[in-house]
């Protein structure tokens, strides 16, 4: 009993193990706020991946793709059958995507995805992360007449309404121009002389601003002055842009297209490819469109011979994308797999049987990924059948072993703070013992056992060590808990972001509590607590009795 009363009377009076205790303490909440956030971001990008990639893929690098897809998929499920909940088949390639914005021209790479729109949601969460409320259910790549994200201000109008604003403007700029040619011919007759330049540019550009459209055509019409009403005719078909021209789909032999009443195959885009997110004067979060649903864009991807050859195709944008994975975002770009197939020469002329570059798969919940994907690494030897079998680990591994190493790196550069806690609880116990060298040998003398004597300090050591885990992990909670209002608080004192959501896409600081964290941080923050004071404690037990008592 007298062990306990010591060990609680120095933790009382002695005010320099305040300062151990607070190491502890902050060793212990850094290491739980630390981890939450790491799992938190950890588990959302998973999530995300998962999410976006099936569980396990069958693909090819050749350019030709798998020619019998139905083959593969018949010894799959032989081989796997009673673990796989979805099989789809996907035809992936790099593509330049270029759409028009502002009167120029805009061209960057993409991943252009052909899938099956009946079967691609089985195998993914492909459908959530969809715009329109329609295309989460199903996705049937026509352009919705409005109903997309109705809560951003940024992205309306979309859809029909939106591309028929579009070309409404269209058509009266473009009668407007040809007014204005066949006035500007009529008194080029009349006088024998064209409008001055000046004067021909300023109409333009008056022109320009009241029918609110940015292409930058006045230099053309400028040059076309001396033009006949022909000409003037010629140059408002022109300016009316392709949808009064026959650069229409070869599906319409060759008729008029008109966008206002017709699309072009439909095509989703990642949200990254279409806009770009950044903060209004204001300082808020705002997401900036360049391409909404129901703009037309033209993508060039190779064919399936040899040598490969471009192809451009149109396509209309019928909705978004948006995973929050930047990688993802600013580079998929999905459209029906039957259209790249019949684009790309892919179908067999004799079975009507299309090739694909690869077959996705879904497993059951609960399923052994490792062991189905072994499974069929088996089954499809890469030396014979020219196929690879990965899993979604395996395609994102490089980047999920960076992820788990930066943790452990870090927990063990947080474990040092209470190291040096230890060495602090070491420092104060030595001197405890150098202090009370009188009070060991009158206890000694009573017949306390050196046993008895160790106890004390290594009790004293087992109270540090759990007042400051204890503390810890209370403001470890506390902090995570409250993290964002923290971050608020922080970049208002600061005049500096903490959490930048243009950067991460998240509407706040992901966290996730693991009990078992806690449970071995605070553990292992006891046990150096206990380490600390094993020295003192084995000097304490060794001290003569005599010796102690006569100590000055």
């Amino acid at each position: 009993m007298y062990k306990l009363l010591l060990c609680w009377r120095y933790l009382k009076t002695r005010w320099i193990a305040l300062a151990s205790i607070v190491s502890v303490t902050l060793g212990v909440a850094t290491l739980i706020v630390v981890n939450s956030v790491m799992d938190g971001f950890t588990s959302q990008m998973q999530d995300r991946m998962h999410g976006i990639l099936s569980d396990l893929v069958v693909e090819t690098r050749g350019t030709n793709g798998i020619a019998q897809p139905d083959w593969y998929i018949d010894r799959i499920r032989a081989r796997i059958g009673d673990s796989v909940e979805g099989v789809t088949t996907v035809v992936t390639l790099p593509a330049m995507m270029t759409f028009h914005h502002n009167g120029s021209s805009h061209t960057q790479q993409i991943n252009l995805i052909g899938i099956d729109q009946k079967t691609y949601a089985s195998v993914s969460d492909f459908s959530k992360y969809l715009i329109h409320p329609d295309n989460k259910a199903q996705l049937d790549f026509q352009l919705k007449q409005t109903g997309y994200a109705p809560e951003r201000e940024a992205l309306q109008p979309s859809g029909w309404e939106y591309r028929n604003k579009v070309e409404q403007l269209k058509k009266e700029r473009a009668n407007m121009q040809a007014q204005y040619l066949a006035l500007q011919d009529k008194i080029a007759k009349e006088s024998r002389s064209p409008l001055p330049p000046a004067l021909a540019d300023q109409n333009l550009k008056k022109l320009d601003s009241e029918t609110n459209d940015g292409a930058s055509t006045s230099t053309e019409v400028a040059n076309a002055e001396t033009g006949t009403q022909t000409e003037a005719e010629r140059m408002a078909a022109m300016l009316a842009g392709p949808s009064l021209t026959t650069l229409a789909n070869p599906q319409l032999g060759g008729r008029v297209f008109d966008p206002s009443k017709e699309q072009r195959t439909g095509i989703v885009l990642g949200i990254g490819i279409g806009s770009v997110r950044g903060r209004d004067p204001e300082g808020k979060v705002k997401d900036y469109f360049f391409i909404r649903p129901g703009d037309d864009v033209s993508v060039a991807f190779p064919n399936a011979g040899t040598p490969p050859r471009a192809i451009d195709e149109m396509f209309t944008v019928v909705d978004f994308y948006e995973s929050k994975m930047s990688e993802y975002d600013a580079t998929f770009a999905f459209v029906p797999i039957e259209t790249l197939q019949r684009a790309r020469g892919m179908i067999d002329p004799a079975s009507k049987v299309g090739a694909v570059t690869s077959i996705q798969i879904k497993l059951k919940p609960g399923a052994d990924l490792s062991a189905a994907r072994n499974a069929l690494r088996d089954e499809f030897p890469p030396q014979e059948s020219y196929v690879q079998v990965n899993s979604w680990r395996d395609t994102q591994g490089p980047l999920l072993q960076a992820v788990q190493m930066e943790t452990t790196i870090l927990n063990i550069l947080l474990f040092m703070i209470i190291a040096v806690a230890g060495f602090g609880i070491l420092a104060t116990f030595f001197m405890i013992v150098v202090e009370k060298t009188r009070d060991i040998g009158v206890l000694k003398s009573l017949g306390a056992p050196g046993s008895g004597i160790a106890s004390i300090f290594l009790g004293y050591g087992v109270l540090l060590g759990s007042v400051g885990s204890g503390a810890g992990v209370v403001c470890g909670l506390l902090f995570v808990w409250k993290i964002n209002e923290i971050a608020r608080i922080l970049e208002w004192f600061t005049g500096r972001e903490v959490f930048d959501p243009t950067v991460y896409y998240f509407d706040s600081i992901p966290t996730i509590i693991h009990p078992f964290t806690i449970v071995w941080v605070s553990i292992g923050a006891v046990l150096i607590a206990i380490m600390a004071s094993v020295l003192p404690s084995i000097r304490a037990a060794r001290m003569h009795p005599v010796e102690a008592l006569r100590y000055e």
